[in-house]
């Protein structure tokens, strides 16, 4: 019995991907602190230190978008080449 209890004390399980955070990229939150919130609208000049720091204005999340891909410019035509039409959009 006592090796089987050593071994129970050696075992460690496994932790979820989900909960695993150093290492990682940070996920964009939606929400501010209110410390976030008050840097924010000291920024914007909207706060200024006497203020209450209780009842904050709702301060926008600014979120950093990818964007579509733009396609490639076509390289100029080989001389004598036909100039390609374009189709139009709908």
């Amino acid at each position: 019995m006592a090796a089987r209890d050593s071994a129970r004390e050696n075992a460690s399980m496994t932790m979820d991907k989900s909960l695993r955070r150093s290492g990682q990229l940070v996920r964009a939150r939606n929400v501010l602190t209110r410390a976030e919130r008050i840097k924010v609208l000291e920024v914007e000049e909207r706060w200024s230190g006497g203020d209450s720091p209780l009842g904050l204005p709702k301060v926008r999340v600014q979120r950093s978008t990818t964007g579509k891909k733009k396609p490639k410019e076509e390289k100029e035509a080989a001389p004598g080449a036909a100039p390609k039409e374009e189709t139009p959009k709908k």
